[in-house]
Parts: C-alpha cells; structure tokens; sequence
C-alpha cells in the first residue's frame, strides 16, 4: 500500500529564527500593553451608539417599517416617555438615512 502521507509532504517544515539576544515573550506582551488607546469615539458615532440603544429597547415598540422619528413620536403619543436626547440628535440630522433610518432597515426581510 505504501506510507501514510503527512501533511509535511505538502507542505515544507519552516524552522523559526531566533530573535535578538535577550528578546523574551515577557517582553513582548509588555511592548502590547504599552500602546496607546484608541481616540474616543466621535461625536457622530456617539450619537449612533444612543440610536442604536434606542431601536433595541423593545418598551417603545417595533421598529421596523418606520423611521427612527415616527417611532419616537409613536412612543410619545403612547405615554411611554421615550427620550427627549434621541429626538434632538434626530433633528440635528434630518437627511441622513444613518441616522433616520431604524438599525433593521439595512438588513433584507
């Protein structure tokens, strides 16, 4: 029948070089800790991230088939007390679909 073939038959055996002297994986994981963070987040992406809370929060009701806005006004008109911070940001945005549009509108029913 012959030998059982290994995956080295394919694929040739690679040998690590060894790094510089005195280089360790201590070292190596206090060089990634040392990075700096990341820059906060915009103000746009902040305002995202409340609208997207706002589509997630089932007590105001379905979001699907309307806007962000009617949804809202919805809401209000049901006495649930939606927040006032989703319509100011809303208004502040009247055209842009990112923001009017409720986060399922993007996904394909």
């Amino acid at each position: 029948m012959g030998r059982k073939r290994l995956i080295t038959d394919s694929y040739p055996v690679v040998k690590r070089r060894e790094g510089p002297a005195g280089h360790s994986k201590g070292e190596l994981a206090l060089k990634l800790e040392e990075e700096p963070e990341p820059p906060p987040p915009s103000v746009d992406e902040a305002e995202l991230e409340l609208l997207r809370q706002f589509d997630l929060a089932w007590q105001y009701g379905p979001c699907t088939g309307i806007t962000r806005l009617q949804r809202w006004h919805r809401a209000e008109q049901m006495g649930l007390a939606p927040p006032p911070e989703v319509r100011q940001v809303l208004q502040t945005h009247p055209g842009d679909p990112r923001f009017q549009c409720s986060l399922w509108h993007f996904y394909p029913l």
